[in-house]
């Protein structure tokens, strides 16, 4: 029976079982905030915007020692074919707390005590993996904002499809595959920051898998960092 998804070690887009699908960037995309930033990866688009640092109302929600953060991400209307329902979802609740934890990572949240740092990600185009295109963006807007980080993280998922492994899982791949595990990575001291996962695997293939996806990690990060590197050289010849 031939593989419906995968034939002769190529995917449906054409890519190679280990290739991620373009990469694209668009930075200050808002003049209202302290920093933003659009990233996508194929037809998976998110936006993240950053307001903050700010004072904190109500003022028992303050913390003395450090900075607290709000995250919120929203999959708008139009960002995949059946139309959502406009506002917050128990998902979208989730995957909020998800990246929060994240970037309380990578955040110097002690350099900022008093203050809350508001990071709204907005999902404009949904074709698998968001929250990994989520994560990218808010890495990216903070940055522009300049708030104080350790570093920035990068985000990229893995899968299984009949059987085989295969990088940054899109299209039928995700609603048809057997497995699908995002991780957000820290580059600099080799850390996964998260890790999730549905379905079964032997340990063997979680280790092919991890070293598969922590790899596309690091060319979603040097794409960052490139990106972001790219537009000090503009600003210095102006």
């Amino acid at each position: 029976m031939e593989n419906k998804l995968i034939k002769d070690g190529e995917r449906l887009d054409g890519r190679k079982l280990d290739e991620l699908r373009e990469l694209k960037a668009e930075l200050n995309v808002s003049k209202s905030t302290a920093g933003s930033a659009m990233f996508s990866i194929g037809d998976t688009i998110a936006v993240a915007t950053v307001h903050g640092p700010m004072e904190v109302y109500p003022r028992f929600l303050e913390n003395s020692e450090k900075a607290v953060i709000e995250v919120n991400y929203t999959m708008l209307p139009f960002s995949t074919d059946d139309r959502n329902r406009p506002g917050f979802s128990r998902r979208s609740v989730e995957i909020s707390a998800v990246i929060k934890r994240v970037l309380e990572r990578i955040i110097i949240l002690e350099d900022l005590p008093k203050t809350k740092i508001i990071i709204n990600i907005d999902i404009l185009g949904a074709d698998a993996s968001t929250r990994c295109a989520a994560i990218n963006a808010a890495s990216m807007a903070l940055v522009l904002a300049g708030i104080p980080m350790r570093d920035m993280v990068s985000s990229c998922s893995a899968g299984k499809v009949e059987d085989t492994l295969i990088l940054d899982v899109a299209g039928k791949e995700d609603t048809e595959g057997d497995i699908d595990l995002p991780i957000a990575y820290f580059p600099l001291t080799d850390e996964i920051l998260l890790l999730q996962m549905d379905g079964i695997m032997t340990k063997e293939e979680l280790d092919k898998l991890l070293d598969m996806v922590k790899g596309g990690c690091k060319q979603i990060y040097d794409f960052q960092k490139e990106t972001l590197l790219n537009i000090e050289k503009d600003l210095e010849t102006k």
